[in-house]
């Protein structure tokens, strides 16, 4: 295929605009690649990235080191050995990032404007594990302000509304955990946080009432954009890819980008890297290789995340791993909202618990978000679904944490609650337990039994059953002001609510298998020429999501690795 056949060159094509597309074309320009382009489909930029909590999970990385964090390869090894089975991920995998992630992130912080902070007491997910630590493993942004984009910010896809105060105050996670327990300080930090949103009001005028302050994934994803735009690197919006194209040899050398509804061939001269999400937004992919229940319309990835770069590789003859496999969260798909909510903090916190159509328990709400679904997939059957569930709790919990959608009554009162709601079955409340499973269609006696037992360990503070609020993890999003178990309370005081629960995710993690170097590989091991892929649209190397962060601390390393291998860069060791 001849030059003249294409419209524009590069020497990376970067397809994606989330934490790792936005590290490749960042790593690649700082180590020589004269010419980098971003392509995204969407009509802002950020993808998941930019939704998500922001966090990334790098063992050993500067910031910890910094607060004096003890922690070792060695360490970090061990835990992901153990909480990795042992087929799923080649283990040099698992070796190069452990090794390069802390590198990635010292890269970023010497040549951009990437700075995060140490979460001290983030535990990992599985703590019960030798080589876990209880904190400083992750990483949340430093908050930036929106005005350093310049109009750029109105290109920027925000954080999930559900970490936004009134939809428009961004908080950190550290905030959020505060805020949704209402722990020690959080009215203080409301009235700090709501009290600078108000007094900035040319700047709430200009974009509708958005705060300036931005965190968690939207921030991450501001510093990249922020440091792509000012080494002038282009970012396309509106511009999916549509072909990978190859030579005679099959190695890839560009591909065809729909821009402004023209076919534009665009010529890569030294490699394109996929990381353009999953395909959690395609039915058709989830009904292949997804276990049952699953549906679209639970998951809060990104819409415009329909497997299109997976597609593309698997035209090429690249090997898949991991294709059963998501990021699994259960969500609140609250009618009349853009995106599903993710249950993961209030299911945690006393004087509530999960049931499902049966009235019985799924497991212990307290654990990582992760592993609590893959065992509702394990108990799920046509006989005893358990999708939908149901996120019970009383009025003591109603007026002491945020409850999803609902709030607490200072913030949305219960004649507040819009009509439909009830009406399809996503809230109900009653006066009885056995009102409360009528309305929503829960075995009404199993239902007692489960609450009763709850009771009873709140007194005990022992969970006979799954061991609630046992691992750190679990109390992390727990109530410290509550005892003996700071994840138990009674559900005892009338009225009674009940919310819907899907099993949901935030993203797929099967794709396009690849090397050590974020090459995608063919079946039979071997490389195809050109082509990279991170994120997920590859296959995740950290499948159990054994920390916060998880998802994005792989893209960002295996992007760092792309662009080494790209560039011909040779590190110091």
């Amino acid at each position: 295929m001849g030059t003249e056949q294409f419209d524009h060159e590069v020497d990376v094509l970067v397809v994606g605009s989330g934490n790792g597309a936005m590290t490749a074309a960042l790593c690649a320009h700082q180590m020589g690649a004269g010419d980098v382009l971003v392509v995204e489909k969407a009509d802002k930029f950020g993808g998941t990235s930019a939704v998500s909590g922001g966090g990334v999970w790098i063992p050993c990385n500067r910031y910890a080191r910094e607060a004096g964090a003890e922690d070792s390869f060695e360490d970090a090894r061990e835990y992901l050995r153990q909480t990795i089975p042992g087929n799923d991920v080649p283990g040099e995998m698992l070796d190069a990032y452990l090794r390069n992630g802390p590198k990635m992130i010292d890269f970023l912080h010497e040549h951009t404007d990437v700075r995060y902070r140490t979460l001290e007491h983030y535990p990992d997910y599985y703590t019960d594990l030798p080589g876990a630590r209880a904190g400083h493993r992750s990483m949340e942004p430093e908050p930036i302000n929106g005005s350093e984009l310049g109009d750029d910010f109105g290109n920027l896809t925000l954080t999930h509304h559900m970490m936004r105060m009134f939809g428009h105050i961004h908080f950190t996670q550290v905030e959020a955990a505060m805020l949704t327990a209402r722990t020690k300080g959080w009215l203080g930090l409301s009235a700090k946080l709501v009290g600078q949103w108000l007094l900035d009001v040319p700047w709430l005028v200009k974009w509708g009432g958005v705060a300036r302050r931005l965190c968690t994934g939207s921030a991450g994803v501001a510093r990249l954009y922020l440091s792509m735009k000012k080494r002038g690197i282009p970012l396309w919006l509106e511009s999916p890819m549509q072909e990978l194209l190859t030579d005679d040899s099959g190695a890839v050398i560009g591909a065809v980008v729909l821009r402004g509804g023209a076919a534009t061939r665009v010529r890569a001269r030294k490699g394109v890297v996929l990381a353009a999400g999953g395909f959690e937004h395609n039915q058709e992919m989830r009904d292949t290789y997804l276990p049952k229940p699953t549906n679209t319309e639970w998951s809060a990835g990104v819409r415009s995340n329909t497997g299109d770069a997976i597609r593309e590789g698997m035209r090429l003859g690249a090997a898949t791993r991991l294709m059963h496999g998501a990021w699994w969260c259960t969500t609140f798909v609250t009618p009349g909202e853009p995106t599903p909510r993710l249950a993961i903090m209030e299911k945690s916190l006393p004087g509530s618990c999960v049931v499902n159509a049966a009235g019985e328990r799924i497991g212990n709400e307290s654990q990582n978000y992760m592993a609590y679904q893959l065992g509702l997939f394990e108990r799920h059957s046509e006989a005893n679904p358990c999708s939908p569930a149901f996120f019970i709790f009383d009025a003591r919990f109603r007026k002491s944490y945020i409850a999803g959608p609902l709030m607490t009554p200072d913030m949305k009162p219960d004649w507040s609650i819009p009509k439909s709601w009830f009406e399809q079955k996503f809230v109900a409340k009653a006066d009885s337990l056995d009102a409360l499973a009528r309305a929503m269609g829960i075995d009404a006696d199993n239902l007692q039994a489960t609450v009763t037992r709850m009771n009873e360990y709140a007194h005990t503070g022992k969970d006979l059953e799954f061991r609630r609020g046992d691992v750190a993890y679990d109390r992390y999003y727990g109530d410290p002001t509550v005892t003996p178990n700071p994840c138990l309370a009674p559900i005892d005081e009338a009225p009674f609510y009940a919310i819907r629960m899907d099993a949901g995710d935030f993203g797929t993690h099967g794709g396009l298998a690849t090397s050590t170097d974020a090459q995608v590989l063919r079946e039979d091991g071997s490389a195809i020429p050109g082509l990279y892929a991170i994120g997920n649209c590859s296959a995740a190397v950290l499948p159990t999501y054994p920390g916060p962060g998880a998802t994005l601390g792989p893209a960002m390393t295996f992007a760092y690795q792309a662009a080494k291998h790209i560039t011909g860069t040779v590190e110091a060791p």
